[in-house]
């Protein structure tokens, strides 16, 4: 009964163009991955500044490891509460200027964990649509009345709160958009935040370490609450969520997700704590990245490549699933790796090719990737 429905759909994803097989990689070398016996360049990784792929921080995050050991042992409310972890918490609230924080296993969870807890039933949710699959499921899970708003759109957003808003109303976006690559209106969006009062959650993963001042992102004029993640430009794993005072003891005592998790170990606090000391001095791979970034998209406008995106995460629209991911496997063969994303990564449709740019790629690996992709694009139906 299950297999005859797990075979029939995914039958369904083949003929969709939707199938997902990932790729296996054996190795990691800086902005090098290698499958198989192809080594190619990875344009597909969130390690915005490299530090993932640095020697510096693996040295720290080995050093840590070593000396605090593998395994917190237990979820933070039983034994698992230790202080160095309150410790780094208490220093990303201070240095990204709110009043707590809380980290999670990862970013998915702290979504998840956050506004399933934050908001119940009699409550109003908006978001726009393009926000992340885990905050999606949050607010699904949440009990609260939520409702959608076209894409950075501030007067279809007006236009849902004045139809549905109410005294308990939040809203709920991103500030650099994990997939079109654009950042926020935070100006707009600031606006109506006087006009009505709502309370505003920001996802800033992606901004986090790249964008604003010493990598502190756009939205902290906006956000109530802002969620990172320290798997992206912070180059190890978990996430953490910036709070106002008062709700993390809220989230220790009502989050699912937090309260029956084991915590992450002391060695990953005392890491995070190095690696925030890292990406405020990264300003050089800050600048660097921007212009990469800027390279990169200006090559593929004159290329005649429809893109989109302002910073480090670039889309060239190709529409068809089936498409994109036939050129992706024609440019493995040319020794580039990049992601198609597809539905419902992306809208039905509106599939694309989800460029990652880091502070490793160079001027030459742009220009090869360009022509290799203008060659496939034509060639390929």
């Amino acid at each position: 009964m299950f297999a005859e429905r797990f075979k029939n759909r995914l039958a369904v994803q083949h003929e969709n163009g939707l199938y997902r097989s990932p790729l296996e990689i054996n190795q990691r070398d800086g902005k090098y991955v290698v499958s198989g016996n192809r080594r190619v360049v990875n344009f597909s990784s969130n390690d915005y500044l490299g530090l993932g792929a640095s020697s510096e921080l693996r040295k720290k995050a080995a050093d840590n490891f070593f000396k605090y050991g593998a395994t917190s042992g237990s979820s933070r409310l039983v034994s698992g509460n230790y202080s160095l972890i309150a410790r780094a918490e208490k220093e990303y609230a201070r240095h990204f200027g709110y009043d707590e924080a809380v980290f999670f296993p990862s970013g998915y969870q702290a979504n998840l964990g956050l506004l399933s807890t934050l908001f119940e039933k009699g409550d109003a949710v908006m978001f726009d649509k393009h926000i992340h699959a885990s905050s999606v499921k949050g607010i699904t899970l949440s009990g609260a009345a939520f409702f959608g708003y076209r894409h950075n759109t501030m007067s279809h957003l007006e236009k849902r709160y004045k139809a549905n808003g109410n005294c308990r109303t939040a809203v709920i976006t991103e500030s650099l958009f994990s997939m079109d690559g654009d950042f926020l209106d935070v100006a707009g969006l600031l606006e109506l935040k006087k006009k009505y009062g709502f309370f505003a959650v920001v996802d800033e993963a992606h901004a986090f370490g790249v964008v604003g001042r010493k990598g502190m992102g756009i939205a902290s004029d906006v956000a109530d609450i802002a969620i990172g993640t320290l798997g992206k430009a912070f180059g190890i794993f978990g996430a953490f969520v910036l709070l106002p005072e008062g709700v993390k003891e809220y989230l220790f005592n009502f989050s699912s997700p937090l309260i029956y998790s084991t915590t992450l170990p002391e060695a990953h606090a005392a890491t995070a704590l190095d690696v925030l000391e890292m990406v405020a001095d990264s300003h050089n791979k800050r600048e660097y990245i921007r212009h990469i970034s800027r390279y990169m998209k200006e090559s593929l406008g004159k290329a005649g490549l429809e893109t989109t995106g302002d910073a480090h995460i670039l889309s060239v629209l190709i529409g068809d699933a089936a498409r994109s991911k036939k050129i992706s496997v024609k440019l493995l063969d040319k020794g580039f790796y990049v992601f198609p994303a597809r539905y419902p990564t992306v809208p039905s449709g509106k599939a694309i090719l989800r460029i990652g740019m880091t502070a490793l790629h160079t001027e030459k690996d742009v220009n090869r990737f360009v022509q290799a992709l203008r060659a496939v694009y034509d060639k390929t139906e």
